[in-house]
């Protein structure tokens, strides 16, 4: 009877760490290169995004001030975060996750900003890198099935609060509100919004929001050294944007 025991305890185990090795292991797929921005026309869709090797041509006048319709990409310095905040080891811990492959573009009309326009904003998943390689590997894994989906996108549809007109260095405060999709799950969410226009050429600011892991069935893997971990994710895009 005892040896029936310790041999039913011994596949117990090893079915455990077999299944531990397959569920932190997933999500070993590269990001893909030489991926642009979706133009500003495609906004109000979810498409895949244009991976061809140049965006289109956008003609640009370079003055003191943005040109009226000028257009601005994201440049690399723009990173995407998401923090979360849980119990490590019984002592609290907020995880940050960074991915710093972030595509998009914006429209300024500076002579009347309510003419402006944001086309859709990608951000690719299987570049998030936290301070934890089993970590990385679980949000790459399951938790994001980066392998199927590798891009999370915001589509937005509605800009508030920015009206009037803007010269450079003016700081400009309003909220974007829009479709974000991870995975294949869609949420509505509102962006808020500071951006300043540092030179005729370049515009900088930070967008954050707060969103739920329900609805997105954002599941955390369950280990035992993490507990307590927080339904809301405040998430956050630092962006540099360069006329196209």
């Amino acid at each position: 009877m005892k040896r029936n025991v310790v041999a039913v305890l011994a596949v117990g185990a090893a079915f455990a760490v077999g299944g531990a090795a397959w569920f932190f292991t997933q999500g070993d797929a590269e990001p893909t290169t030489e991926v642009t921005a979706p133009p500003i026309e495609a906004a109000e869709t979810t498409g895949a995004p244009d991976t061809s090797e140049t965006a289109p041509e956008t003609t640009v006048v370079a003055d003191d001030d943005p040109a009226v319709g000028t257009s601005f990409e994201l440049t690399d310095a723009s990173t995407a975060t998401f923090r979360i905040d849980e119990e490590l080891r019984g002592s609290p811990t907020t995880v940050i996750g960074t991915s710093g492959i972030v595509l998009g573009r914006i429209e300024i009309d500076p002579d009347d900003l309510s003419n402006s326009q944001i086309g859709e904003i990608l951000i690719n998943a299987r570049d998030f890198e936290t301070d934890s390689g089993l970590r990385n590997r679980a949000i790459r894994g399951p938790i994001l099935d980066t392998d199927v989906f590798e891009f999370i996108s915001f589509v937005p549809s509605a800009i508030d609060g920015l009206e009037g007109s803007a010269s450079v260095g003016d700081e400009l405060v309003f909220t974007v509100s829009g479709e974000l999709t991870i995975r294949d799950i869609t949420q509505r969410v509102v962006f808020d919004v500071t951006a300043v226009l540092t030179s005729g050429t370049t515009i900088e600011g930070t967008a954050t929001t707060v969103v739920e892991r329900g609805p997105f069935e954002l599941v955390i893997p369950s280990v035992p050294s993490v507990a307590n971990v927080a339904e809301e994710v405040p998430l956050s895009l630092d962006f540099v944007a360069e006329s196209a």
